[in-house]
């Protein structure tokens, strides 16, 4: 029945002259998710977005799609038709048999927007005259403009769209409409969280994983990978850079105390993360940190990791519990991904007892026993696009 979805804005409304690139942002954001369906046409009409597929079996996997773009706050399947009256009326009571053969209903509430104002009856006047001819096409309906079944939607722009449904979806800001940054991706439950809460406020995300290969397996590069995939659905393209830390780990092994060795290989991260998005100009990282969940996310350990660097750090996870992080995994669709039991970079070389409490100097002292410059860059030489 329906052959096109209206899409809703959310916060564009607000950016008075940077609407107009906020939209084409989020038009693009559009083609991309849904570049898999042929021939879709997508278009502005007079404050919304409009998705029109010349095959209807797409509606569902056009709305799935839809529903996880971030910039959208909700979404209308619906009809396009002319904007003459009579068709208007005509296809109105055509979406309501068919809405009727589908469930019991017995009352109604016809509700018409007229944006153009070019358009010969005004809104309440039209209201009136459809749900009339309702009336005469259906013996056993009332109208109801309180609490009704249903509720016909009759949207007039430079196109007519009719619809009955609303459907939420994620909200948020076009995707990079707020800058670009660089999520450091473990393949755990935290960080895919972490890049699609700040990929919703508009941020164009990438991201950085580190594995040391062949302590690490394929396996986890995979999973890191379909991680990646998953985060796709809703923040656009990803690129995904690769390094291997086992040079740095063997080193820091070597001639370094055994639980300095997170915080030490963490501050490691920072760096290659910061020179990483520096090339590839993005303005700040993103970790899945959240407040004392591990010896390196206390106060102390976050201090000394993040003055190995310069460059700002996004951590939209700070302030949540582990329980409420995996709920939004669950919601988003990474959580099955992330249990999945393939060791990363940090289990692996974890020492027993890592240091909660670390000090600067004494994390200093232990790093000028290590060549740092060489070391980044020996394992920045590993660097790969997944």
């Amino acid at each position: 029945m329906y052959n096109i979805v209206a899409a809703s804005f959310g916060e564009i409304f607000l950016k008075g002259k940077n609407r107009g690139k906020f939209e084409h942002q989020l038009i693009e954001q559009v083609r991309f998710a849904l570049k898999d369906f042929n021939k879709l046409s997508i278009y502005k009409d007079l404050g919304k977005v409009f998705i029109e597929t010349s095959n209807e079996e797409d509606m569902d996997g056009i709305i799935e799609k839809t529903k996880k773009i971030f910039g959208i706050v909700s979404i209308m399947p619906s009809i396009r038709t002319e904007k003459d009256p009579e068709t208007i009326i005509k296809k109105s009571i055509e979406l309501f048999a068919y809405l009727k053969e589908k469930q019991n209903i017995k009352t109604f509430k016809i509700k018409t927007k007229r944006s153009d104002k070019e358009f010969p009856i005004k809104s309440m006047e039209f209201s009136a005259e459809v749900g009339g001819r309702i009336l005469e096409a259906f013996n056993d309906v009332t109208v109801d403009v309180h609490n009704p079944d249903i509720e016909i939607y009759i949207d007039i722009k430079k196109n007519c769209y009719i619809s009955s449904e609303k459907i939420k979806t994620v909200g948020g800001m076009p995707i990079g409409s707020c800058g670009r940054a660089l999520l450091l991706l473990s393949g755990g439950i935290d960080s895919p969280v972490a890049g699609y809460m700040i990929a919703k406020r508009g941020v164009e995300i990438h991201a950085l994983y580190f594995h040391t290969y062949p302590f690490t397996s394929e396996r986890a590069n995979e999973k890191v990978k379909k991680l990646k995939e998953l985060l796709e659905e809703y923040c656009g393209k990803i690129k995904l850079f690769s390094i291997n830390m086992l040079e740095i780990h063997k080193a820091i092994k070597e001639f370094c105390r055994e639980e300095e060795t997170t915080i030490l290989a963490r501050r490691f991260m920072m760096r290659i993360a910061e020179r990483i998005a520096k090339e590839n100009k993005m303005e700040m990282l993103i970790t899945g940190e959240s407040l004392g969940q591990v010896a390196s996310q206390t106060m102390k350990s976050m201090t000394v990791i993040e003055n190995a660097i310069e460059m700002p750090i996004l951590k939209p996870l700070v302030g949540m519990d582990k329980t409420e992080i995996m709920e939004r995994a669950r919601e988003i669709g990474t959580y099955e991904t992330s249990i999945l039991p393939f060791d990363d970079c940090c289990s692996v070389f974890a020492p027993s007892h890592p240091l909660i409490n670390p000090k600067l100097d004494s994390i200093l002292r232990s790093e000028s026993s290590l060549n740092i410059e060489e070391l980044v860059d020996t394992v920045y030489s590993t660097l790969e696009i997944l």
